[in-house]
């Protein structure tokens, strides 16, 4: 049986709010709670229990959905929704899962509601990082299980808002623990973060390109900020 989910919409052009409501309605398993024309509306009535996903115009006169976001942080999941693609970067920083330019097609829609999923799944499924044994061993446990792991089998770390997912060459694993925690266990001091959301082991870096790495045939992007200290500890 499909979990299901709540949703709000919020933007202030009718044809558009119409459009995305019309895309969340294929999908059975989410369920709509309300539907405002502006950033205040939404505010003045969205309250506890939150929906779990919000979909937010950006460019709204008065209060936009970047300023609506960031006063509700306790909804899980936001795809951003507007005209100017600009504003993707400011939308990933207030953790976004998606950010779709108008006009939006239902295939691209589709692949919102994929990720959406796939990070709701996450979440419910994630386990908790227990505790480091000596210095190349981790415990997460999942369920009523505790899973061992190498931390040399560890691929890549990729943040996801709380949470973090650990990559192996085997398994994806999904712990409650924000990325910057985990770099500060014992055991961690091998990887390097190479991007806001990504950090990597640098004994498996392959090469390093203008905006992106290869990290053991995966493709790992590389910010700004982080690439100088990159290229001064890796030497390539």
């Amino acid at each position: 049986m499909a979990v299901s989910y709540t949703c709000i919409i919020a933007d202030d052009d009718e044809i558009d709010r119409l459009t995305t409501l019309s895309f969340v309605k294929k999908y059975p398993n989410i369920q709509v709670k309300g539907v405002y024309t502006s950033a205040e509306e939404a505010l003045s009535k969205v309250s506890f229990p939150f929906p779990d996903i919000a979909f937010l115009d950006v460019d709204m006169p008065g209060l936009s959905g970047l300023e609506l976001r960031k006063k509700l942080m306790n909804i899980p999941a936001c795809i951003f929704i507007t005209a100017y693609p600009d504003y993707a970067v400011e939308g990933f920083e207030l953790e976004a899962l998606d950010f779709l330019v108008k006009p939006i097609g239902a295939e691209r829609f589709q692949k919102a509601i994929h990720r959406i999923e796939a990070f709701m799944l996450l979440r419910e499924k994630a386990g908790l990082l227990e505790h480091s044994l000596g210095a190349d061993t981790i415990f997460i446990k999942e369920g009523h299980q505790q899973v061992k792991i190498h931390i040399h089998d560890i691929i890549y770390l990729e943040a996801l808002k709380d949470y973090t997912q650990i990559i192996t060459g085997s398994k994806k694993y999904c712990v409650l623990s924000s990325l910057g925690n985990i770099l500060k266990e014992k055991g961690f001091e091998s990887f390097i973060r190479v991007h806001k959301s990504y950090a990597v082991q640098k004994n498996y870096i392959e090469q390093i390109k203008a905006q992106e790495l290869v990290v053991k045939n995966f493709t790992i992007p590389v910010g700004r900020t982080f690439r100088e200290k990159l290229l001064s500890i890796t030497g390539k």
